[in-house]
């Protein structure tokens, strides 16, 4: 058996790509356009032959998913948390749960899909301005 991706429905292609893409660092590895049963599937990696995160965009129909608990969330290893952090930051994401430990952070995606950051390797130190940054919502 080998695990091939985990899907996440999403509500604006552009903002999703943005996301994922510019923001995280995924890359576009394939999409399929279905005419026929009106959606698009854009599959993204860390790299190719990696598991993918299945983005399906439904194109008639404007759906509203709600704040689903069943499904918790996507990680990704970072090589510096800090500055994935400021990164996602700089582009206006919310840092739901800052990485005051040097080594986890919590942002959720423009469609509320939970997103963990964990840094590779050991801890960084703790810095400014996460170490004091105060968690928001919920992840």
């Amino acid at each position: 058996m080998k695990y091939l991706h985990a899907m996440v429905r999403v509500k604006n292609v552009e903002e999703s790509l943005d996301f994922y893409c510019k923001q995280l660092g995924l890359i576009e590895t394939r999409r399929y356009d279905s005419e026929k049963g009106r959606f698009t599937l854009i599959y993204l990696a860390t790299e190719e032959g990696a598991p993918e995160v299945e983005l399906t965009y439904n194109w008639d129909v404007p759906e509203t998913y709600g704040n689903a608990r069943n499904f918790g969330h996507l990680a990704f290893a970072v090589d510096n948390i800090y500055d994935a952090c400021q990164r996602l930051q700089d582009h206006g994401t919310t840092i739901l749960r800052p990485p005051r430990d040097g080594k986890m952070a919590f942002v959720t995606s423009p469609d509320d899909i939970s997103i963990e950051l964990l840094q590779k390797g050991e801890a960084l130190a703790p810095k400014e301005p996460w170490a004091s940054m105060e968690s928001q919502g919920s992840w």
